[in-house]
């Protein structure tokens, strides 16, 4: 098994290499009669984009996303939905002098002693590159979440050391860091671009927020959607770390605290509280669906490390190209997308018990 599929129901395959022709996704399960428009994928995609803001990557990929079959007059056919992203501007040149050492932070030793062979150009299929068919895939379980009224919404809630104060959804968009924080966003921008006049690179955490999500999604033992959200969000190259709800912060706190009380308001139950973050017993309780990711330091930075050579000689390594000095605000579209895969993968296996 190679782990190019994610979902049961509502699967995604998806095909690739960083500095290959093209990346690519592959949908089967997509209910037929949902309406899509190509534009509707795009608008996700040119939120993850290289290229967008000084803080970003500098390679200037337009991630045009074509779709090659399971849709017809702007509504999806139940058969096999094909998206592909063409690589426009690859530059494999800016990986030749380091294509026999390996990277600190990369998957380069892991994926040679797992496959014998690694494509060494940007990482190939280890490569966050490989997100943007994530997000176009997302996008179109976005569309079956609509159909249900669940929003999903995600944001930088903090880097290194800088905290968003305020939580207001409608500036996210609004600043190139997408924090909801317009003062915080500011103080992040000038430290993610301090790190990157430094070669250097930064980390955060990315909050997300699920709305409407009704009761009863997940199952009670190994299939629990906190589980099966750990899952897709832990299969995010960069993500280091997942909690949901109160978190690790409830280890600080008693039963009496943590324990989110019943109430019956005008004929519906709800949680006074929410540190269980919409999950109870694996099982979403219809509150919102809360959670945390923490994201990693981006490994490729200019600075001289010390590595090996795949032959076991010691060397000094530089990682050149245009990377990320701070994969966070481009991270917001992917942890939205592997939410909306996983809760759109959810809703159609509970259709199959109700």
């Amino acid at each position: 098994m190679a782990g190019n599929t994610y979902g049961e129901i509502f699967k995604v395959t998806t095909f690739g290499e960083s500095h290959g022709p093209a990346i690519g996704a592959v949908l089967d399960g997509v209910p037929p009669n949902l309406a899509l428009d190509v534009a509707d994928i795009q608008k996700e995609l040119d939120r993850r984009r290289p290229g967008q803001s000084k803080i970003t990557t500098q390679r200037q990929e337009p991630d045009t996303v074509e779709i090659l079959s399971g849709v017809f007059e702007g509504k999806t056919t139940g058969t096999a939905l094909a998206l592909l992203i063409r690589n426009k501007d690859q530059r494999s040149r800016d990986y030749s002098e380091i294509k026999d050492v390996f990277r600190p932070g990369h998957a380069d030793m892991t994926f040679l002693k797992k496959y014998g062979i690694r494509d060494y150009r940007g990482g190939g299929r280890s490569s966050g590159r490989e997100t943007a068919c994530r997000v176009a895939a997302g996008a179109v379980a976005k569309q079956l979440l609509i159909q249900h009224s669940v929003k999903v919404i995600a944001y930088v809630h903090s880097v290194a050391d800088i905290v968003a104060e305020q939580c207001d959804f409608a500036v996210i968009e609004e600043n190139i860091v997408r924090a909801p924080d317009m003062a915080a966003a500011e103080k992040m921008i000038a430290l993610i671009d301090e790190a990157r006049r430094n070669l250097d690179s930064l980390g955060g955490v990315v909050e997300a927020v699920i709305q409407g999500c009704p009761p009863g999604l997940g199952d009670p033992v190994f299939d629990k959607l906190d589980a099966k959200l750990a899952h897709g969000l832990m299969s995010i190259g960069t993500i280091k770390g997942i909690e949901f709800g109160a978190g690790f912060a409830a280890t600080r706190m008693r039963g009496s605290e943590n324990n989110d009380e019943f109430v019956n308001e005008g004929g519906e139950i709800h949680t006074k509280t929410n540190y269980a973050g919409g999950i109870l017993g694996g099982i979403s309780n219809g509150e919102e669906i809360v959670l945390r990711v923490a994201v990693k330091p981006p490994s490729s930075i200019a600075q001289s490390q010390q590595t090996v050579t795949t032959s076991g000689e010691q060397t000094q390594i530089e990682v050149k190209g245009r990377h990320d000095p701070c994969i966070c605000p481009r991270v917001v579209p992917v942890v939205e997308a592997m939410i909306a895969l996983t809760l759109a993968d959810c809703l159609l296996l509970q259709k199959t018990i109700s």
